[in-house]
């Protein structure tokens, strides 16, 4: 019975390794979700309750919980003609003025050249 002793340290580092090892995987997946990786990371190798939160990251994963935030819309980015429309709706143009630009804008080879854009 005694040879038996040396080999629960052996298992004891192997299922540190395992949970190490699942825990590597969750930060990585939790990060391309953009969730807080290093804090489920974390979670899952508290000893006792790591597989408690194992599970409970793996509902969240699955039901997508955590994106996009309630009360937040992910954005997309912004383009020169939303940013046109959104100056003609605050009223900082004219109808005329923004006919022009939106015409221009659409218009293709039509930048401005390096002088003239540190004039506007």
């Amino acid at each position: 019975m005694t040879w038996f002793f040396p080999l629960m340290g052996l298992r004891a580092i192997g299922f540190w390794l395992i949970f190490l090892v699942i825990a590597y995987l969750v930060y990585r997946d939790a990060e391309s979700r953009s969730m807080n990786g290093l804090l489920w990371a974390v979670l899952v190798l508290l000893p006792g309750v790591g597989m408690l939160f194992l599970i409970i990251y793996l509902l969240v994963r699955v039901t997508g919980a955590a994106y996009p935030l309630p009360g937040t819309i992910p954005q997309r980015e912004r383009t020169p003609e939303d940013i046109l429309d959104e100056r003609y709706a605050r009223g900082e143009l004219t109808r005329e003025q923004y006919l022009l630009m939106r015409d221009d804008i659409r218009r293709p080879g039509t930048a401005l050249p390096e002088g003239e854009k540190d004039k506007s």
